[in-house]
């Protein structure tokens, strides 16, 4: 059995595969998928094969590099927004490090720019990997700075 990690509402965390790190995440036990912020989606066909291209985060957000990510590896999946409305959007499979420990995760590609954290986590993610303690913030952010130390 996995070991299962506190966590608290909010934490910061690192995608490698995205190149982005100490990204504010927050923690949603009401969302079954994890979604990050991104814009210009489009769908593609490069050299015969289908591809996701985007940006991540938005030019306000201090993270933005104007980097244009290409994937091949995605699927498209109908995602009930928590207002209660249907629509369809791009995942794409990357991994997240949180308590110094990379996870695989699906991150479905939302434009969130009027969302406080350009990150939410879901269940999928949570549910065989960490307990959400609500009162608390940043436990994994603090745990990695101490072993650092």
């Amino acid at each position: 059995m996995n070991q299962k990690f506190l966590i608290g509402r909010k934490d910061i965390a690192d995608f490698p595969e995205l190149q982005l790190n100490n990204i504010a995440v927050k923690i949603d036990t009401g969302a079954y998928t994890s979604s990050i912020h991104c814009h210009h989606i489009e769908e593609k066909e490069i050299n015969g094969q289908k591809a996701i291209c985007f940006e991540l985060l938005d030019p306000q957000h201090e993270a933005y590099n104007n980097k244009q990510i290409t994937l091949t590896q995605y699927k498209q999946k109908k995602i009930k927004s928590s207002t209660g409305n249907s629509e369809k959007r791009f995942i794409i499979y990357t991994s997240i490090v949180l308590f110094n420990k990379e996870y695989p995760v699906e991150l479905s590609l939302s434009e969130r720019s009027e969302m406080k954290y350009p990150v939410l986590l879901g269940r999928k993610l949570l549910k065989n990997n960490f307990i959400v303690d609500p009162s608390k913030v940043n436990i994994s952010f603090r745990h990695s700075n101490e072993l650092e130390k």
